[in-house]
């Protein structure tokens, strides 16, 4: 941990912080060695973007639910036992995926469910976690360093799961993976106890602080722009990994895929860490949308493995120039806000609250139009429309005020 401390610099990294970095990373690498081969595990039971729709939209249904339970509970129990609650959950969810084998299309929406709900319980408590332990001076660090974590383990993750899977019969490998991803989980909940308890007093004042977006710009525009984020977000978080596949046919051009994508974000999150300064936020937000909307035109029409690729690396790069700044705002936004102290764990429920919303609304036009259209022809228009979704952000935060 020399290298955080020389980063973070007077005495600022402490056990939580350290604690807290090897949580996320070990989240990190059990989602990258799961998570993107639950969709393909389910596309090749079904062969249907529907069930593809249904499950994820039970994933992000119950998310928003959860966050509201789980602000309530941070704020009256403890943050830690949320978050190794949420851990907990998501062990359940690999356990369960275990359980029911070639049945999963059978249980789309429990699986769907136990995901979301183990997503909100550990977000929540994470997110709230980040806000009390770094500041406004070391959060951009704080992010990059979380983000070369979670590129590492989107490097190892896919790759090994790829190689895994290929090389072995029927859907052992798939056993083999969602196996690893609850061993790894299971050690997150064991190094939790390690974190300090961090009780709150007060009452939860969820509906108090979503009406404060009347009384406070920065905030109603940082939360506009959570929504258009969550409506990018919520399609293309799993139809890529699809499209990989059925171009491909191979869960290991699924690992060459997050590799490439990983390898590049690693370096990426690195450098914008290191090199956009608090002056440069918003240009850079700007910057990753354009990128990101322009990336979107790869995996639009003609798509190809090739195609794809590209896509894996130019989304690599933008992805930290638009996230590194764009979540240190939403932190510094939230810090000024009106009793931010009282009231972090309900400004953060009610950030993503609005973020999944976003989702919702996108993977209900993701079921519509793959339903009431032919998907070839639709999905690349609505890819297009919803793809904007990034570039939008620079468009609320641009009014953005931050006052110290």
């Amino acid at each position: 941990m020399g290298i955080l401390k020389k980063w973070f610099g007077r005495g600022a990294v402490h056990k939580d912080l350290h604690m807290l970095l090897l949580i996320g990373g070990l989240y990190s690498l059990s989602t990258a060695l799961s998570n993107t081969f639950v969709n393909v595990y389910l596309w090749k039971q079904s062969g249907e973007f529907l069930d593809i729709g249904i499950y994820n939209l039970s994933v992000v249904f119950f998310q928003p639910f959860t966050f509201i339970l789980a602000g309530r509970m941070a704020k009256k129990i403890d943050r830690i036992f949320v978050l190794r609650l949420g851990v907990i959950f998501l062990s359940g969810f690999f356990l369960c995926v275990l359980l029911v084998g070639d049945r999963a299309t059978d249980f789309l929406v429990l699986l769907g469910g136990l995901l979301g709900v183990g997503y909100g319980f550990y977000w929540l408590a994470f997110n709230v976690l980040t806000f009390e332990i770094t500041e406004p001076e070391t959060r951009d660090f704080f992010n990059g360093f979380l983000g070369i974590l979670s590129s590492f383990g989107g490097m190892v993750g896919p790759v090994l799961a790829g190689y895994i899977i290929s090389n072995l019969a029927k859907n052992a490998g798939y056993s083999i993976i969602f196996g690893i991803s609850l061993f790894l989980f299971s050690i997150a909940v064991l190094l939790s106890f390690f974190l300090d308890r961090r009780p709150a007093g007060g009452s939860y004042l969820f509906a108090r602080i979503w009406r404060e977006r009347k009384n406070n710009q920065s905030w109603r525009m940082i939360t506009n722009a959570n929504f258009f984020q969550g409506i990018r977000e919520g399609t293309f978080m799993f139809v890529i990994s699809v499209f990989v596949f059925i171009k491909t046919g191979s869960e290991m051009a699924i690992g060459n895929f997050g590799l490439i994508n990983s390898a590049i974000s690693f370096v990426a999150y690195f450098l914008a860490s290191r090199y956009i300064k608090e002056s440069m936020r918003k240009k850079a937000i700007l910057a990753g949308g354009v990128i990101l909307y322009a990336s979107v035109f790869l995996v639009a029409y003609g798509v190809s493995y090739a195609k794809l690729l590209m896509y894996a690396a130019v989304i690599a790069i933008a992805y930290p120039i638009l996230l590194v700044p764009y979540v240190s705002m939403t932190y510094d936004v939230i810090g000024t806000a009106w009793k931010a102290a009282e009231m972090r764990i309900e400004y953060i429920v009610v950030r993503e609250v609005f973020i999944h919303l976003g989702r919702f609304v996108s993977i209900l036009g993701f079921i519509a139009s793959v339903t009431l259209f032919k998907p070839e022809e639709s999905l690349p228009v609505f890819l297009l429309i919803i793809g904007a979704g990034h570039l939008c952000i620079y468009l609320f935060v641009r009014k953005v005020k931050i006052v110290l």
